[in-house]
């Protein structure tokens, strides 16, 4: 079969090398035809969720309707809308056919198939529930987008009030106050203290060598962080914030509660072992402490002991509500541990969009607070040299 993916324009036939016009001779170009190429030259790429939650969909119904895989996924690389998203198609079509399980063909884009996706397949070919497990992927990415749709949305609102604040501050500095100062100057008059501290700044921001050096420190301190939060402990600081902090801290532990036992539901109710879907549950947080509650409970289960009890003794089991853990243990000792899983992912995410309503209308008072404080107090200190100004002039 010739190769999908070969490009016509550079695809040559032979390794020899041409001279023209008595130049060196320069190495002829290969575009090697395998996809497997084509992967690596694709490796960190990267796909729009609209485009997998596009192919997850159209790979469920297309299987549900006795389409093979392989068909299946030449079909929809051919409707993708994006030409690396198509690329990466039709390696993983080719990978497929090549005798590759599907999970190990998602494996070399793990930029796009992240664990819990490519767990959640292999989960799905062990038990022979891909259709549905497919469903419940689509389903998830679903929620996913559309939580960072309404996140997204609702920072508008204070990103154009720091816009427009930065924006009149900026004006009031640089145009409206240099005009005071030369009044005041040329009378000898002190400008108020208040006024004093704004021009000491306005001339700080207006220093090329100052704002050189901050803004070195600045990347300094950002890389420093960055790698910093790369490292075990920079995670432990990091989550342990995230986790902790009043009022955000909720809506991340209701995220990754919610991922959890949605996860669990799904792989429990298709016959995957228990001790499987915690291992996928494991790697879907990206979070250190729920890794290391998730990984205990997977330790202490091989143990012999029980859901419900393995979280009830891990470390981090203040994570979990003693509620849910009450509900785990009913599920198994009415062998519907499934069901309640599920039960509880439904609950936990209306409880995630509630949490997310109440960071949001936090966030907007506390920006409308901020920036008024800081618009006022420059308005003042530009306001005070203008009442002044008529009896600094009679002086």
């Amino acid at each position: 079969m010739a190769p999908l993916l070969a490009d016509p324009k550079e695809q040559q036939t032979d390794r020899t090398t041409r001279t023209d016009g008595g130049r060196e001779p320069q190495p002829a170009v290969v575009r090697a035809g395998h996809p497997m190429e084509w992967s690596e030259r694709l490796y960190r790429a990267r796909a729009k969720s609209t485009d997998l939650i596009f192919f997850t969909t159209q790979l469920a119904i297309m299987l549900d309707s006795g389409v093979i895989l392989s068909d299946a996924l030449d079909a929809i690389a051919e409707q993708a809308g994006d030409a690396k998203f198509n690329l990466i198609l039709l390696d993983i079509s080719e990978r497929v056919k090549g005798g590759d399980n599907f999970s190990k063909a998602l494996t070399h884009y793990p930029r796009i198939f992240n664990s819990m996706f490519i767990s959640m397949v292999k989960a799905s070919e062990a038990s022979g529930q891909m259709v549905e497990m497919l469903t419940v992927l689509t389903g998830y990415l679903n929620f996913e987008a559309d939580t960072r749709k309404r996140i997204k949305s609702a920072m508008t609102y204070p990103v154009v009030m720091v816009l427009m604040a930065v924006a009149a501050t900026g004006t009031l500095m640089f145009f409206v106050l240099p005009r005071f100062m030369r009044i005041y100057e040329a009378r000898g008059a002190d400008l108020p203290k208040i006024t004093q501290v704004l021009v000491r700044c306005s001339r700080i921001i207006g220093n090329m060598e100052i704002m050189t050096a901050l803004f070195t420190a600045v990347v300094f301190l950002g890389g420093f962080l960055y790698y910093g939060s790369q490292t075990v402990r920079g995670r432990r600081i990091i989550d342990g914030l995230k986790v902790h902090i009043p009022v955000v801290g909720t809506m991340f532990i209701d995220l990754f509660v919610t991922r959890s036992m949605r996860i669990m539901a799904t792989m429990v109710n298709t016959g995957v072992k228990l001790l499987d879907a915690i291992r996928v549950a494991q790697g879907s947080v990206d979070n250190y402490y729920f890794q290391q509650l998730w990984s205990e409970v997977h330790q202490r289960i091989q143990d012999g002991y029980q859901l419900s009890e393995s979280i009830m003794v891990a470390e981090g089991a203040d994570l979990i509500s003693p509620g849910i853990i009450q509900m785990l243990r009913a599920g198994e000792k009415s062998g519907r541990l499934g069901e309640v899983c599920d039960k509880v992912s439904t609950f936990y995410e209306k409880k995630l969009e509630a949490s997310i309503r109440n960071v949001m209308t936090l966030i907007e008072p506390l920006m409308i607070l901020i920036l008024g404080g800081i618009i006022g107090t420059v308005a003042i200190a530009l306001l005070l040299p203008v009442f002044r100004v008529s009896s600094v002039i009679a002086h």
